[in-house]
This record gives structure tokens, sequence and C-alpha cells, in this order.
């Protein structure tokens, strides 16, 4: 379902779909083996979901890209994994939940980390070049002045593709003068950002699976 809305677009339930192709990447990824790409950082073999009521962001592009995980907490094996890469110049998040599930061998149990921050919604999370690296995403999503097909090299909104990140030059991205997500749930694997300010947080350890945020 798409409409114009004050000069942007909506979509009722925003999916990524901005993973690279299978060819592009394949191209990543021998890149990645042979040393020619140098992948951020080593990112854990744990995804993390993510809800939020509201994530307005301010300068917004997405474009695919190839993170290099661990296989399993034990550390000893990495691999390649396709990622929707979104980029905030700013944004502010109101009401965000986190939470990540860890199993312990020798405890036989999951232990569940649950964060909390800007249930106060005068005073929000806020963070400055924002980058979030997708497995799965849905939201109510509205998108002002946005573009979709730009190459990545030639975008002009979002924080500057960072160096060494694993994205192609000349593939496929959008990006918009702003973007707001209602709704959100969200699975990822990394979340980097320039300053991230977690007003009212609350984190909590627990073996209950209700901890998670959704």
């Amino acid at each position: 379902m798409e409409s114009q809305v004050r000069g942007g677009t909506r979509w009722k339930r925003f999916a990524v779909v901005m993973v690279p192709s299978v060819l592009a990447t394949a191209a990543v990824g021998v890149g990645l083996a042979q040393g020619a790409l140098a992948a951020s950082f080593s990112v854990s073999g744990q995804q993390f979901k993510v809800t939020a009521d509201h994530l307005h962001g301010d300068g917004f592009a997405q474009y695919g890209g190839i993170d290099t995980v661990y296989t399993s907490t034990e550390g000893n094996k990495k691999t390649q994994v396709p990622v929707a890469i979104s980029s905030f110049d700013d944004a502010t998040i109101t009401k965000m939940c986190q939470s990540v599930a860890t199993k312990i061998p020798v405890l036989n149990k999951t232990i569940y980390l649950r964060l909390e921050a800007g249930n106060d919604a005068k005073k929000p999370v806020k963070a400055k070049n924002l980058y979030i690296d997708v497995a799965q995403l849905d939201a109510d999503a509205t998108f002002n002045k946005i573009d979709i097909g730009v190459a990545v090299k030639d975008k002009t909104r979002g924080p500057a593709v960072k160096e060494g990140e694993s994205a192609l030059p000349g593939g496929f991205a959008q990006q918009a003068e702003s973007a707001d997500l209602y709704g959100v749930e969200q699975t990822a694997w990394a979340t980097t950002a320039g300053t991230f300010t977690l007003n009212g947080l609350s984190m909590r350890l627990g073996t209950d699976a209700k901890m998670e945020c959704y």
C-alpha cells in the first residue's frame, strides 16, 4: 500500500528489501575472504531485537552490505551475512527496547538481557551518525523527499559510508530527507553511532523468555 502524505511516501508496513543481490553478496564475500575489503569489526554471532514506538531520523540512507559474524559464542569461526545498513544523521527514539538471548552451556540456561530507554516522550533516546545493520524490520513508515535507486557512492543523504564498511559503491541505495517509523520491530546484527544518549536507561538480566522485546 502506498500513498502520498505531506510530500512524502508512506508504506503501511515497511519491510527490508535492500539486501544485495545474490551476485553482489557473493562478490563482497569473496572480497572479504581475499582481504580486499575490511569489515568495520567482527560482529557477535547473536542477533538482537529492538522495538520502538517511534523513530524519527533526519538524513536517512539505506543500502546493502556484508557483516563478518562469529558462527557461535565460542568465537572460533566466522562467516559473512548480508545486511541492510540503515543510517541517520540524527535520530530520536521513543520507548526503545533492546533484548538479546544468550545460552550459557555451563548453566544449561538461556539468559536474557533487556534494555529500555526513552520511555518519557519528553526525554527520548538520541543518536548522531547512527548505523544499524538490519536483518529484519517491520514498521509503519513515512519518508520525506525519498530517492529510490540511487548508487551508494552518489547518495547525498545520511552519514558517509564508514571507512572499511563492506558496501558496493555502485550498489542500490535509497535516501530521504527524513524518515518516521512507527511500531518498530527489528532484528539487527550491530549498531554503531557517533553519540548515543540513552535517557531513562534501565537494564535487567533474567531467565524468563518474556524479557525479550517481542
